[in-house]
């Protein structure tokens, strides 16, 4: 029956683990040490004194704040100000200096476009050229190949009025009643070699420049009666001052090489008549594929006499002589 009067809820045998000799023997060596260790004792010093870190003598010196070397918001915002005025005084300086060459140039007269390069004269010459011409840089290219034929036509024409002089000459020297031929072949050279290249070739050439409606205009109109007088040239009515046709035929009888020179010239004008007639349609067609307008040509013709100094200055000298008579007869 004690069997059976045991608690059936207790473990028949009471194991405590901390009880266990080799646990118990542990635990007491390691108290033991820790108690007899002192860290400064004379012993302990000796036992770590080779791992001991000396202290260096710059680490005694105590910390110093270095000053900051930003400088203040005043400072900046005085460096800037002074920055600005510098940078105001040169470019007061520069305009000064612009202001100063442009009035010098007006002054002389030079334009501040880009400098004449047409005629071609040599720089020793005393006069100077007196239009700019490029046609690289200032025609489009589809109308550069038309602009340059009504050049080389004008230099044509100034060939062919030369020409004429020199076959007038030769039938002067064998009929002296034909001198006047001679003098009017002379006028016609100094006249319209200057007068075709202002009225007919500059027109042409800025009106492919600038599309200009009012240059093809004035060109059509001076060019149409430049075909006249070359068909008028070409056929030589006699004592005009014109080695035509008839002109070239009528010497024949007196002198046979003369007139042969002199008809060659007739058919230096006849070609030039040709010429003229066929540019004239080609300038016509390049002309309808522009846009230019007749009242484009009247707008730019109003614009150009109100703008033209010469005009306002016309115009303002005669409203203040109207004004002054009118205040007059009051």
């Amino acid at each position: 029956m004690s069997e059976f009067d045991d608690n059936p809820f207790v473990d028949p045998v009471d194991v405590n683990p901390f009880k266990d000799p080799s646990v118990v023997e542990v635990t007491s060596t390691a108290m033991d040490g820790i108690q007899e260790y002192n860290p400064f004792s004379a012993s302990g010093l000796e036992k770590y004194n080779e791992t001991t870190i000396p202290i260096s003598d710059g680490s005694s010196q105590p910390a110093v704040l270095q000053p900051s070397s930003e400088p203040s918001p005043q400072a900046t915002a005085a460096a800037a100000q002074a920055e600005l005025l510098k940078q105001q005084e040169e470019l007061e300086k520069k305009a000064a200096e612009l202001e100063r060459k442009e009035q010098a140039l007006k002054n002389r007269g030079v334009s501040m476009g880009p400098e004449n390069n047409w005629p071609p004269l040599p720089k020793f010459f005393p006069i100077k050229p007196c239009f700019y011409q490029d046609f690289n840089e200032e025609i489009p290219v589809e109308y550069q190949r038309v602009c340059k034929m009504m050049y080389y036509l004008w230099m044509y024409h100034c060939i062919t009025l030369f020409l004429n002089i020199l076959a007038c000459l030769a039938h002067f020297t064998v009929d002296a009643s034909h001198g006047v031929d001679f003098g009017l072949a002379i006028l016609w050279f100094i006249l319209f070699s200057p007068a075709a290249f202002v009225c007919w070739y500059r027109p042409v050439y800025k009106a492919f420049k600038s599309d200009s409606s009012f240059n093809f205009f004035f060109f059509f109109f001076i060019f149409s009666f430049q075909v006249i007088v070359y068909i008028i040239q070409s056929v030589g009515i006699p004592y005009w001052g014109n080695s035509g046709w008839i002109y070239s035929i009528s010497v024949i009888g007196t002198n046979l090489a003369v007139a042969v020179f002199m008809m060659v010239v007739a058919g230096f004008f006849t070609v030039s008549a040709v010429l003229s007639v066929i540019l004239l349609k080609t300038v016509h067609g390049k002309y309808r594929r522009t846009g230019a307008s007749f009242q484009k040509a009247q707008q730019e013709f109003s614009h150009g006499v109100v703008s033209n100094q010469t005009f306002q200055s016309a115009a303002s000298s005669a409203a203040s002589a109207a004004a002054q008579n009118a205040f007059q007869s009051n």
